[in-house]
């Protein structure tokens, strides 16, 4: 059943997605990903949530929510101090808030999820929160959409760890919004796992009040089609941002990362590096959008894009844009495409390592930097074992 608060939104969702139709190779942002995938998750039918099956225990200090599935997540959850559900009110007035302030609002991915959202989970914290794991997990031919509304108060702390499991061809459509306030700090880890067959369509609206703190590490893996979209925006400036991700693609997967950071004020920090790894017939996406406009002087802004490609057959386009106005700035980009180093191999086997193993190791080392940055619950889905399966597989 669909929340009261979510039935008119869902309905000009859904009128949004029938006046826009499906995106076209036509628009820049769409030009290199696969339509005929994304058509294919448009028409899925929508499904509820798995339940928890092998999941790890939950964090002892934290606290674990199921999304997607009936009744809603909060419903007999005691919340510990520090994280208080929003009323309806609440709701009304700050849902929509953030994706507006980050001008993605009208983006098709948004009104996709707006379309099939049947509830929300909307958190306020204060002070210094306990852990908070938002488990969002799937299987079957259908498509789960799920909804995030988070505002932090000022000077709050929290870690949040989301977590994707999908299979079976199933599709995520997920939107989380988060407010900041000033001084606020989040360390936000987004892990996506699946078994090659999978979706993913997940759009993150942040904005930030002066001198806040937002941490987001990614690490997406086994996904047919996956777009992950960050929008962040610094309302006033003298905010950090950070960025860190990881796609693994294998066989004929597509993942897809398009940021796009907005300083609206001066004394902006960015520091952003997303990775990508590549094998067999794999396509991975970056683009990385930054603006700076002429009140955001004196911001600090670093991207850099690293690639690696296991299989000549796999693809990789990486593609910053940056618009400067401010003219007092520190802006600076890379990109590279490389391929495991000889000298590294000869190496590793010149003390007795077979060859498979030198390239696992190196490859485990590449992926490493990112996955020690997810938030120290992230480690109890096991994924530096999951990673060192995938890469053996890989190599």
């Amino acid at each position: 059943m669909v929340s009261s608060v979510l039935a008119p939104v869902q309905q000009r969702g859904r009128e949004a997605l029938q006046r826009l139709g499906l995106p076209t190779r036509k628009q820049e942002a769409w030009r290199l990903t696969d339509l005929k995938r994304l058509e294919a998750v448009h028409a899925l039918p929508l499904i509820g949530a798995d339940s928890e099956s092998d999941w790890p225990q939950p964090p002892q200090s934290g606290l674990r929510l199921l999304l997607g599935a009936d009744p809603h997540p909060l419903e007999g959850v005691e919340l510990p101090t520090g994280i208080k559900a929003l009323s309806r009110d609440e709701i009304e007035l700050l849902l929509g808030r953030a994706t507006d302030h980050c001008s993605c609002s009208k983006d098709w991915p948004v009104e996709l999820n707006k379309s099939c959202s049947r509830q929300v989970l909307a958190l306020q914290i204060s002070g210094k929160a306990p852990p908070l794991e938002l488990v969002i997990a799937a299987s079957g031919s259908g498509m789960l959409a799920t909804r995030v509304l988070l505002i932090l108060e000022p000077k709050a702390e929290l870690e949040l760890l989301q977590v994707f499991q999908a299979k079976d061809g199933v599709a995520h459509s997920h939107l989380c919004e988060i407010l900041l306030g000033e001084e606020s700090q989040l360390h936000h880890g987004l892990v996506s796992m699946g078994d090659g067959s999978s979706s993913l369509l997940t759009t993150l609206a942040i904005q930030q009040e002066p001198r806040s703190h937002y941490a987001l590490s990614s690490f997406v893996q086994g996904s047919l089609l996956a777009r992950i979209e960050p929008r962040i925006v610094q309302l006033r400036g003298q905010a950090f941002t950070s960025l860190k991700g990881l796609a693994v693609a294998g066989d004929e997967q597509q993942i897809g990362v398009h940021s796009a950071m907005r300083f609206d004020g001066p004394e902006g920090e960015l520091d952003q590096l997303q990775k990508s790894l590549v094998s067999g017939k794999s396509h991975t996406i970056f683009n990385g959008s930054i603006q700076v406009p002429k009140e955001a002087q004196r911001t600090n802004a670093a991207q850099l894009s690293r690639n690696l490609m296991l299989s000549s057959r796999a693809r990789v386009d990486t593609k910053p844009e940056l618009e400067i106005i401010a003219d007092d700035v520190k802006c600076a980009h890379g990109a590279t495409v490389s391929q495991l180093q000889e000298d590294e191999l000869f190496y590793l086997r010149s003390r007795g390592i077979t060859e498979m193993e030198a390239t696992a190791l190196l490859l485990n080392g590449y992926c490493q930097e990112v996955i020690d940055q997810l938030p120290a619950n992230a480690e109890r889905w096991q994924l530096s074992r999951r990673m060192h399966d995938v890469l053996m597989t890989s190599t």
